[in-house]
């Protein structure tokens, strides 16, 4: 079972570009999860809402046009789809939908920015404590897989130049303590387990500098599974060639049923 995970920084601009399909039809995954779509379905045309053997499933901003916002493509219809975290204080921004099949649940995740100035992060960090809450509530019935853009580098081998961004929000010590957190709740970072602990590679590269052209980025986006699903994992990657958004696609091979 194949899944991709992608940032594409405004899906109605990215769709406009070329190589865009070739991709998608190409990739020829089980669920393809797309982050800060920045469009609510009824603004889209039927071949983002409908692409040929996938059906979609939309979280969006309220009230909020052009912000934030996922869909998960799926091949098939799963058992259940919610959108948000259930608890009230997180909702409205379009930033979770999740899918049930019958072996786990998928959640497509965008995760909040903290922001330079750091206005956002107290959001940023009680978002982070309510999904792993909701997460490990959904795992009591079966695994979880969850991906998106976290906006946080882990460790320095996940960024270019550490040093330079320990005062920056994405790299702050509380935001990787969290994501430190998720491992140590039984949270696999596919990219990791399959590809070592010294692979360098990034899946983010800010667009104020040419930092893609020189390879100055961050890995902020990922692929986690419960420890159940350790095993399934077969591959893990990032695809930094695909461009058209700031970030690049990311993907996950599952051996399952």
């Amino acid at each position: 079972m194949k899944f991709m995970c992608w940032n594409v920084n405004g899906l109605r601009a990215i769709s406009q570009k070329p190589g865009f399909w070739d991709w998608f039809r190409q990739s020829d995954a089980d669920f393809i999860a797309f982050q800060e779509t920045k469009a609510a379905p009824e603004q889209l045309a039927d071949d983002l809402l409908n692409p040929e053997n996938y059906l979609s499933y939309w979280s969006s901003s309220v009230g909020k046009r052009g912000y934030s916002g996922v869909v998960t493509y799926a091949k098939g219809a799963p058992a259940a789809v919610s959108e948000e975290i259930p608890e009230l204080a997180w909702q409205g921004e379009g930033r979770l939908v999740r899918l049930e099949t019958p072996h786990f649940h998928f959640l497509n995740v965008y995760f909040p920015n903290g922001q330079k100035d750091n206005s956002r992060l107290s959001y940023k960090l009680g978002y982070y404590e309510a999904l792993l809450d909701y997460a490990q509530s959904l795992r009591k019935e079966k695994p979880v897989i969850l991906c998106g853009d976290f906006n946080t580098a882990h460790y320095p081998i996940d960024i270019a130049r550490p040093k330079e961004n320990e005062k920056t929000s994405g790299f702050l010590p509380e935001e990787r303590a969290w994501l430190d957190k998720l491992v140590g709740a039984g949270y696999i970072d596919t990219f990791r387990l399959i590809n070592g602990p010294e692979a360098v590679a990034y899946s983010w590269w800010s667009l104020r500098t040419r930092a893609r052209a020189y390879n100055i980025g961050w890995r902020i986006d990922y692929f986690f599974v419960s420890e159940e699903l350790s095993g399934a994992v077969k591959k893990a990657w990032i695809e930094p060639e695909v461009t058209g958004s700031d970030h690049c696609p990311i993907g996950l091979e599952l051996d399952l049923p």
